[in-house]
């Protein structure tokens, strides 16, 4: 197995991609959604945690802001609104439907902004960074979270400044100087993550690069949905990971951490020892925490972390079903 897998030199990256998009000209795009009454924000996987996250930032705007699956949005959706705007996130800008979802916005005439990579050859799109080297998407994530920032600062959430962004820069720098995930161990069976608020997206993107890199079955959750009925199959083969439980304001997180000691599951939490970023710029370091922890486990199990889907999984049909022309 390679030693140096892409997966690093990726994560490596990050904080760059962070400051490039800080300072990125994105007054063409912010007009766009100016004087939106609603911006509806749609992504898959960790596209779509992006969407989650980039949702609270518009929040912090004063705005109207909702996130969606694509799949539900391009399906399920309810028409849209007159003053509707709409932010379309696929790093590849070939996810099948996030794609679909781009084509219906367009038709409908709703003011749109993409987030892609580099190269999509869409005119409605901030371009971000390459196309990612490893399957276990991460630069990706934290640019279009920075661009969402930035987005959300022009309109008016003060608190997204390009000072705040580089602060996050250099907060993503420390991280992978000094991770402080050596306490972690691989759990003989399952893992879970948890946390509150925009932990608990955090808490989901994490769990999905340990799927993808190391083939570990964990998951992340919400601290209220793992305690209504989700911690019932995990016992003393599992692992917990609580998210800043000292961020939680109802001190649910560091309760279930309680709870699942006494069940006999390892218990370990991950913290910033100080931080003065905003909850929602917190889950960019700490997502390169959960990052690290990824390849860490993937050395562990003897994964390669770069290729994430194969087999059936790898077919090409399941790949275009939902597409604009599926």
């Amino acid at each position: 197995m390679d030693t140096h897998p892409a997966l690093l030199r990726m994560i490596n990256t990050q904080a760059d991609a962070i400051e490039a998009m800080a300072q990125a000209d994105l007054s063409g795009p912010a007009e766009r959604l100016g004087g939106a009454r609603r911006i509806i924000l749609v992504g898959t996987g960790t596209s779509q945690h992006a969407a989650e996250l980039g949702a609270l930032m518009l929040a912090d705007a004063g705005l109207d802001a909702r996130w969606a699956s694509a799949a539900h949005f391009a399906r399920w959706a309810a028409p849209f609104r007159p003053g509707d705007a709409a932010i379309v996130i696929t790093h590849t800008a070939k996810t099948a439907f996030a794609s679909r979802c781009r084509e219906q916005i367009l038709a409908a005439g709703v003011p749109l902004v993409s987030i892609t990579g580099i190269g999509s050859g869409w005119p409605d799109a901030v371009e971000t960074v390459d196309r990612e080297q490893s399957e276990t998407y991460t630069v990706s994530y934290c640019a279009a979270l920075a661009v969402l920032a930035v987005l959300a600062q022009r309109l008016g959430a003060a608190h997204y400044e390009a000072e705040m962004l580089a602060a996050t820069a250099a907060e993503v720098r420390a991280v992978i100087q000094i991770p402080g995930i050596d306490h972690i161990g691989l759990p003989a069976r399952a893992l879970a993550i948890i946390g509150a608020g925009p932990w608990a997206v955090t808490a989901r993107e994490g769990a999905l690069k340990i799927r993808e890199a190391s083939r570990t079955l964990a998951e992340g959750f919400e601290a209220e949905n793992y305690l209504h009925g989700s911690a019932v199959p995990f016992g003393a083969a599992d692992g917990l990971i609580l998210l800043e439980p000292e961020r939680d304001p109802d001190s649910l997180v560091a309760a279930l951490g309680r709870a699942a000691g006494k069940e006999g599951i390892a218990v370990s939490t991950l913290a910033a020892p100080r931080s003065d970023l905003p909850p929602v710029l917190a889950q960019l370091p700490m997502t390169v925490r959960l990052q690290l922890l990824a390849a860490q486990f993937a050395r562990a199990r003897r994964q390669n972390p770069d290729v994430a889907i194969t087999g059936a999984w790898a077919e090409a049909d399941l790949w275009t079903l939902g597409g604009p022309t599926a």
